[in-house]
């Protein structure tokens, strides 16, 4: 349970004064629902009004503080004209612009002759200064009601700078003292200040520089946020290893004849992730370990085996897929192999109903399955095991810490748990992510994978990769186009799949095919089934073919707009082709005005096909956030921290939290009561609660 000292802080910031229910909404919109997210809401900009420029040394779009004499008022004609004041000073005149004015208050604020210090942005027009609606006015004796510094902050549409200065002036008031969970001797070393103090400099910067990340108090509550993850990670990986496993050593009985019956022989890399995951298998602890390997590196293969594992032990293993479309290709890659050995194995998916899917269960649950598949089905609660011993979920950045752990729960005493992602994942984000979690990387691809020939081409000469489409399809190729949205959009500039479908398919008639995220899943399985079949030869579709997807005669890939896609996007895109005999090719389509970023992304898609590399340089260009094209439910929301550009200070959080729990397993310290505290205030209060489970 949360601590009573927080209660102010998470009450909602609609108790703060000033914010109603329509200022409610755009709060929350913003930073979000309660007080403590406005902490978290960084400003941005910073008005300095301490410098007092003539009015010829005002520059257009700047902020201007200055002490003007006040002349003649000019009210507006008519309805619709603004109301004008000229003022001036010994080295100019400009004017005071208002629209829809009270007479009575302009005469009141500005008598004629009187000296005014004003403040507000100034625009040049028809090549002359003026200022519309001043931010500030006041008479040169009241200077001390003029703020000399104000910090300034994002915003969304409908809420003015001046309400969330308020509601976040409201925040801190209640921001209580809080017993320091640093050690004092980091933040002497570092020059960080108290907590309380960090907060309050953060939001009430004396300078350009205190707006940096590298500034002392952003720093700290950086650290702060990078070590509550952390600690949170730790806390899963502790409580995981207190909970009894099953020591699972099967006899490689079947694995053997699953290796026999592969068309190739395992990597190097393929091997040594086996070997790791059977030690963890063999221990009496939960395994809980992450696979990810590169585009076609065979992380299914060494999943299968793994299970196999499991079921020659007398076990029963899970796999799970965040898309039926992947559940399906999962289920059709591995239900042949099980059927070289005997092993039962079957779907699970939403759709599954009545007596097909009771039938399922009651295998599952009597031990008359060894292998299940399935999406999140698998979480639904008339879903029980006989022995599960074994929990496979792919594609985990579009699963959470919660989701992978109440999986492994399904199995009673104790499911050891291997997520797979074919997203090569940097470093920081590793830790950030899967902090909890051992790692295993596949680095190699399968003897005889064909290099992808990688091209750019301006969308001008979209008639030429249609002529080049004829000769690809001529000699029997299968061919994905890719779009980034589903219908045109006023707000980004990208060709829509269905208007791309409509004029493909006017050109080559039924063999295109269209797939998007709109249709049904029965539409979206029907028309994979058209294109797995060859019947139809060109897929037409968005990024919902991004994984998953595995049609060997596709040889080429066509990535309209590839500006819009993010590097690890196109990485997944490409990596649908490449998976047979033939040569494949992979065409970048792309506007001819490109920025630096988009330029950036297809010069390192032509140079390499090392998803590691790719991932790092994505990383770098797009920043965690964005690293999967949307924000995932798998990668945490850092508020103030930056897992890119603070990787140093991210490492340092990682160490600090392994020797915390080595020395205080439980926060029973005093130390570790006041990072209780802090794991509460990041609302990581899962982790408390895995405390707390024992």
């Amino acid at each position: 349970m949360r601590p009573e000292i927080l209660f102010p802080l998470f009450a909602p910031a609609r108790s703060l004064p000033g914010i109603g229910p329509r200022m409610e909404k755009l709060v929350e919109k913003l930073a979000g629902p309660n007080v403590v997210d406005l902490l978290w809401h960084l400003p941005s900009g910073l008005i300095d009004r301490r410098e007092r420029p003539k009015i010829s040394e005002t520059r257009d779009g700047e902020i201007a503080t200055m002490e003007v004499t006040i002349g003649l008022h000019v009210p507006a004609r008519r309805k619709g004209l603004p109301y004008r004041i000229h003022i001036h000073d010994e080295t100019g005149e400009m004017q005071l612009v208002f629209f829809n004015p009270r007479a009575d208050y302009l005469a009141r604020t500005f008598p004629e002759g009187a000296k005014r210090i004003i403040s507000g942005r100034i625009d040049f027009y028809q090549g002359e200064p003026q200022m519309t609606h001043p931010d500030h006015v006041v008479a040169p004796e009241e200077i001390d009601k003029l703020p000399l510094l104000e910090a300034t902050y994002p915003l969304t549409a409908g809420l003015p700078q001046k309400s969330i200065q308020k509601a976040v002036s409201g925040a801190l008031e209640r921001v209580p003292e809080l017993t320091e969970w640093q050690d004092a001797g980091w933040l002497a070393k570092n020059s960080y200040p108290a907590w309380h103090d960090a907060v309050t400099q953060a939001h009430y910067p004396q300078s350009l520089a205190d707006l940096k990340p590298e500034a002392p108090a952003r720093e700290r509550l950086a650290f702060d946020e990078f070590l509550s993850n952390q600690l949170a990670l730790g806390l899963v990986r502790l409580r995981m290893k207190k909970l009894p496993g099953r020591e699972i050593a099967g006899d490689g009985r079947l694995r053997k004849k699953v290796v026999t019956a592969l068309p190739f022989a395992l990597t190097g890399a393929q091997s040594r992730a086996l070997r790791e995951i059977d030690d963890d298998m063999h221990s009496s602890h939960r395994m809980l370990r992450l696979l990810q390997g590169d585009v076609g590196s065979g992380k299914t293969v060494v999943a299968l085996l793994a299970m196999l594992n499991a079921v020659e032990a007398g076990y029963q293993a899970a796999m799970m897929a965040p898309t039926e479309i992947l559940a399906r290709q999962h289920y059709a890659a591995l239900e042949p192999l099980c059927a070289e050995t005997g092993v039962r194995i079957a779907l699970l998916t939403g759709r599954d109903k009545g007596r097909q899917r009771a039938e399922i269960l009651q295998d599952a649950a009597t031990g008359e399955l060894d292998i299940l598949v399935g999406t999140h089905s698998l979480f639904q609660a008339d879903v029980a095991f006989h022995a599960l011993a074994l929990a496979v979920v792919d594609e985990q950045h579009r699963f959470g810490v919660h989701q992978r752990l109440e999986l492994s729960s399904k199995g009673g005493k104790g499911t050891d748990v291997l997520v797979m992602t074919a997203t090569p994942i940097p470093r920081t984000l590793t830790l950030t992510a899967y902090g909890d979690m051992e790692v295993s990387k596949l680095d190699e691809k399968p003897p005889g994978r064909k290099p992808v020939d990688t091209r750019a081409m301006p969308l001008e000469k979209l008639d030429d990769v249609v002529t080049a489409m004829r000769r690809a399809l001529k000699a029997g190729a299968q061919v994905y186009w890719v779009c980034p949205l589903v219908e045109e959009s006023d707000e980004v500039d990208a060709a829509a799949a269905e208007e791309r479908y409509k004029h493909l398919h006017g050109i080559f008639g039924d063999s295109v095919a269209l797939i998007h995220g709109r249709m049904k899943p029965a539409e979206k399985d029907a028309v994979m089934m058209r294109f797995e079949k060859g019947e139809a030869r060109i897929l037409v579709a968005t990024t919902v073919i991004e994984v998953g997807v595995n049609v060997p005669n596709a040889t080429v890939m066509v990535i309209e707009h590839a500006e819009r896609f993010g590097l690890a996007q196109l990485h997944q895109l490409r990596g649908r082709v490449g998976r047979g005999a033939d040569k494949s090719t992979c065409l970048l389509l792309y506007a001819s005005s490109l920025g630096e970023t988009a330029a950036a992304r297809i010069r390192i898609m032509r140079e390499t096909e090392d998803g590691f590399r790719i991932a790092e340089e994505d990383l770098r260009l797009r920043g965690a956030g964005e690293l999967l094209g949307t924000r995932q439910s798998g990668l945490p929301e850092f508020r103030i921290a930056d897992a890119e550009s603070q990787s140093e200070l991210l490492a340092a959080a990682y160490d600090d939290a392994r020797m915390i729990l080595e020395r205080d397993p439980e926060l029973e310290t005093e130390r570790g009561k006041a990072l209780r505290i802090l794991l509460y205030l990041f609302e990581r209060d899962e982790a408390i609660r895995y405390l707390r489970s024992g």
